[in-house]
């Protein structure tokens, strides 16, 4: 089996398959994946809020806290969302811009992502179960980290057993009454200094407090020693939710506000969306006619090279995944010329060497390899240059220029791939069985 087959062999199963992925507009599923296009912010709707660090403008903000505070930003936003979809960068140092696509409700996003999220358990010693329930809501001042030194005379301070540092787990239940709660699992240190407070302090009450608020304040009844525990405070199905989400990626090391926030409507996503793909369609047939109207046979060869690296690059946007923006699908569009860029130099070459009289399977082989010094300079300045605007756009936070790049750079890829191997293989497979010298014109010769 020569390599001309061999080649047949992996691109017409790797291209069937690539358009069974690309394809279908409803979400598939793969084993335990669901693959579907995700969609930028700018295409579905959604919310943008840009957060800042909470600090007086003298005070230190190291890169490795921001980086910490991203990574807890992006797992908040993805709990909310689904994995992969919200954008969550760093805007130069103190700064966090975090996009929502699909998000319909800006003010509980934003309390979900911004707020501290610093959980405590707090010792309120023996008082009444009126008292205890008079507690939820209320603020409370705690030793940790440590005492405020401008605190007023007088001012109640409340010992804190132990911190969400302390959680292994996290996730939201029901109890008999359907009520919804919040049960967690300590670590050996947690649940070690749980089951010592809790066998020294049975009918004490310990206040569960989250960001200095009192959700909760149960009684110890007896000592617990499992390491597990429950949050109760009538909660809705969305309000416990937004709980386990803040325990669960812990507490951020830097205390953020919101500098800007914005909603950008569904219709005006849909609108983009739609107009998007009519330029995508405009623009790949054009490419299309014209490879077909200049170079003829080859350029149908071409034109089908140029469906199989469509349905590749759209199927690894998918699997990957690429959130699409608009600039996103620009750089798409833009790639596809890219792509007929490499076959246009072949051909060309191809052209010459059938004038200088040689036979067409070689014609297709000289021309190629005498192609390929421009065809890998070309695409290698696109990537360094696909590289640059993506260390840009996540240096400064600036999304539409990071899509653009991502699939114009993914695009590149896959159009060395089609160039190389799809339409190399499909001009031998079909030339190579034609004489030139009866069909000169089906070449433009």
């Amino acid at each position: 089996m020569n390599r001309k087959t061999r080649n047949l062999i992996f691109i017409i199963p790797l291209t069937i398959l690539a358009l069974a992925i690309a394809i279908p507009t409803q979400p598939i599923t793969i084993g335990s994946r669901t693959i579907y296009t995700h969609l930028g912010l700018d295409l579905v709707g959604g919310v943008q809020v840009l957060l800042e660090a909470d600090l007086p403008a003298d005070a230190e903000v190291t890169a490795d806290a921001m980086e910490t505070t991203r990574t807890i930003i992006e797992s908040r936003a993805n709990g909310l969302l689904g994995v992969g979809e919200a954008v969550v960068q760093r805007v130069g140092e103190r700064r966090i811009a975090v996009e929502l696509p699909g998000e319909t409700d800006p003010a509980a996003a934003i309390a979900v992502l911004g707020e501290t999220g610093q959980l405590e358990f707090v010792d309120m010693g023996k008082i009444s179960s009126a008292e205890a329930l008079a507690l939820r809501g209320q603020k409370l001042v705690t030793d940790y980290p440590s005492v405020p030194e401008d605190l007023p005379p007088d001012t109640p301070v409340y010992h804190t057993v132990m911190t969400g540092k302390s959680l292994k787990n996290v996730v939201v239940a029901q109890n008999q009454l359907k009520q919804f709660q919040v049960n967690f699992e300590l670590d050996e240190e947690g649940a070690k200094v749980f089951r010592e407070y809790t066998t020294n302090n049975v009918g004490s009450y310990l206040a569960i407090v989250l960001d200095k608020e009192v959700i909760s304040a149960p009684v110890v009844q007896s000592p617990i020693t499992g390491g597990r525990g429950t949050i109760s405070g009538n909660f809705t199905a969305e309000t416990a939710n937004d709980l386990a989400i803040q325990l669960r990626y812990g507490a951020l090391p830097i205390p953020l506000k919101v500098a800007e926030s914005r909603t950008v409507g569904p219709s005006l996503g849909e609108d983009s969306l739609r107009q998007s793909l009519i330029a995508g369609v405009i623009g790949f047939s054009l490419v299309a006619l014209f490879m077909l109207g200049y170079y003829r046979l080859p350029g149908l060869l071409a034109d089908i090279a140029l469906i199989a690296y469509t349905a590749i690059t759209f199927a690894l946007f998918k699997l990957i995944p690429v959130t699409l923006t608009l600039p996103g699908i620009a750089g798409f569009v833009l790639s596809i010329g890219v792509a007929v860029d490499a076959n246009i130099l072949i051909f060309e070459r191809m052209r010459e060497e059938l004038r200088n009289g040689r036979r067409l399977e070689h014609a297709i082989d000289i021309g190629w390899d005498r192609a390929w010094p421009s065809i890998r300079d070309s695409n290698a300045a696109t990537l360094i240059t696909s590289a640059i605007l993506f260390w840009f756009g996540n240096t400064y936070g600036a999304s539409v220029v990071k899509g653009f790049a991502v699939t114009l750079a993914l695009g590149v890829a896959v159009s060395l791939f089609t160039a190389i191997v799809v339409t190399r293989a499909f001009l031998h497979l079909v030339l190579d069985r034609i004489k030139l010298a009866d069909h000169r014109r089906w070449f433009g010769i």
